[in-house]
């Protein structure tokens, strides 16, 4: 039976002398013992698949209201999508892909009902107090927020995990340097490759997204070299199709180019660099996973027609105003009506105040539950 000498052998010789060893992880804040035949990283991925804020993602969207339609991207889904996408280049680098999973589901989990619009929403609210971020959000549902063990808050996930979390960066977030985590050294290799297949995972299937809801039209990608340069390719491999599956085609090989590039990319800069352990790659001053030029130059257009097209499309713009409407309207009734706060969240306040108390129960809403609980407070013919 696999035990942990085996797993330490596998890892001695499977994996890259760069990638993040478990036997090497920086442990956990309550020491526990291990298990017999799952790596440290395995168990991490393990309890963020089992926890209440993995499952609410679910009902928490990237760009569409959960209620416009149910065949788009949410948080879970594209979770899962980035996952698959990391779990792809760190097994062609030889890192660590327990440790890659576990990063990757758990990258969301601070995220707020209604996208992005409901994180500028509580930032604002809570300015008085630090703000709003989903990262440190996430990091205190995994430290805190999630009660699962008698012996501790949170789900006591390893150094290597929390740290991801914490400084995870991409297009749309801002890695948190934070006390205790090393804030002068970059994350993981594993880290880096999830915060650049959160980017490819989230730009191609708000294209997808885009294209599927009426808001992005194959006109406008007409434009883009990139698009233009693999449509031909389709078309050429498999004339006749169908414009759905010619999308779905397209969209395919825009996420394989870019995967492809990134592990050739990043392998040549580990050769370069002549990289041989995961501390040098925390020690750099500049991340070690990239895209080659071309391959960035390419993206570039890509990227700005979803932000002008879609991201800035005066749907979208409504349903972000009006979700922000949501979400501080609901603020300001808890805020004002504590007593009207369910039990566990009404403890919260004595040990963390009433702001971060409502920012959490609000936080941790799904789109759903948030107009569900809307409706109830606001519409006088909604049972309560």
């Amino acid at each position: 039976m696999l035990n942990q000498t085996l797993i330490k052998d596998f890892e001695d010789n499977f994996l890259a002398p760069y990638a993040a060893k478990s036997y090497n992880s920086r442990g956990r804040v309550h020491k526990e013992a291990e298990h017999p035949y799952r790596s440290i990283y395995q168990r991490d991925r393990d309890r963020i698949v089992h926890s209440a804020a993995f499952r609410r993602l679910e009902y928490k969207t990237q760009v569409f209201v959960n209620h416009e339609g149910d065949y788009y991207r949410t948080r879970l889904t594209h979770s899962i999508e980035v996952a698959q996408i990391a779990r792809t280049i760190c097994h062609a680098l030889r890192l660590n892909v327990d440790l890659t999973e576990a990063i990757a589901l758990a990258h969301d989990l601070g995220h707020t009902p209604f996208g992005h619009s409901g994180e500028e929403a509580l930032d604002e609210l809570m300015k008085k107090v630090g703000g709003f971020n989903h990262n440190l959000q996430g990091l205190r549902v995994v430290d805190i927020l999630e009660e699962r063990y008698p012996d501790f808050c949170g789900l006591n996930l390893t150094w290597e995990v929390r740290e991801a979390i914490a400084k995870h960066s991409s297009a749309f977030d801002k890695g948190e340097k934070i006390k205790g985590l090393a804030p002068q050294e970059l994350p993981t290799m594993e880290a880096q490759i999830v915060d650049i297949a959160d980017e490819i995972a989230y730009d191609n299937h708000d294209l997808d997204d885009g294209l599927t809801s009426g808001l992005l039209e194959v006109s406008d990608l007409k434009k883009i070299a990139l698009w233009n340069d693999l449509e031909s390719k389709v078309a050429r491999q498999h004339p006749g199709i169908s414009a759905e599956l010619k999308k779905y085609l397209i969209i395919r090989s825009l996420i394989d180019l870019q995967v492809t590039d990134l592990i050739r990319q990043t392998e040549q800069e580990l050769n370069r660099l002549k990289i041989k352990s995961s501390l040098q790659i925390k020690k750099r001053n500049k991340k070690t996973a990239c895209f080659s030029p071309k391959v960035l130059a390419l993206r570039k257009p890509l990227r700005a027609l979803l932000v002008d097209k879609l991201y800035h499309n005066y749907r979208v713009v409504r349903m972000s105003i009006k979700a922000k409407k949501f979400i501080q309207e609901l603020f300001k009734f808890y805020i004002d009506k504590p007593e009207a706060l369910p039990p566990g969240i009404k403890a919260r306040i004595s040990r963390d105040g009433k702001l971060r108390a409502v920012c959490d129960y609000i936080a941790g809403m799904t789109d759903r539950y948030a107009l569900d609980e809307y409706k109830k407070l606001f519409n006088p013919y909604e049972k309560v």
